[in-house]
């Protein structure tokens, strides 16, 4: 009981600070989340997870982004071309956003090409595979389909945890 007070004392600031800085960062954002509350976020949970000996259910909950660091490990290890943005490319005209690509030859990287000819490879993040799957989409729809994989993620881990692993 102790381990879960500590645990919902280092939350509960962390959700209304998360709360209020999504508020700002809806579409159209007025803010940008950087690297202060990313590095918050970390040390956050981090904490949570290390003193409250909930470490399992802590990666559990992090799926989608260790999804994403092995989908861009081709790039991160440079055996892809890793452009320095690897954002989704918005298209002004309609407002939807694209993958994001890299320039190739035309015989080069064949196995990560939609195309044989094509003289672009996709950028390897979570975002881009949406993108690719799903097609172009706008800001907040693809935000959207990211917080619905996220909280998707997030109840399989709890299910795994408490269901699966406890029995």
């Amino acid at each position: 009981v102790r381990m879960n007070f500590f645990a919902v004392l280092f939350t509960l600031p962390f959700i209304g600070t998360t709360l209020g800085l999504l508020r700002f960062n809806w579409y159209p954002a007025s803010v940008f989340v950087g690297d202060t509350y990313c590095y918050f976020a970390g040390m956050t949970f981090a904490v949570i997870g290390i003193h409250s000996h909930f470490s399992k259910t802590l990666l559990m909950l992090f799926i989608p982004q260790i999804i994403n660091f092995i989908y861009s490990t081709p790039q991160l290890f440079k055996l892809l071309p890793c452009p320095r943005h690897r954002l989704p490319r918005a298209d002004p005209s309609n407002g939807l956003l694209h993958v994001s690509t890299f320039p190739c030859k035309e015989n080069e990287y064949q196995w990560f090409k939609r195309a044989k000819h094509d003289t672009e490879c996709p950028n390897c993040t979570l975002l881009c595979f949406v993108l690719r799957v799903m097609g172009p989409m706008h800001e907040e729809k693809l935000c959207l389909c990211m917080l619905v994989l996220q909280i998707l993620s997030s109840v399989l881990a709890f299910g795994v945890r408490y269901y699966v692993l406890e029995k």
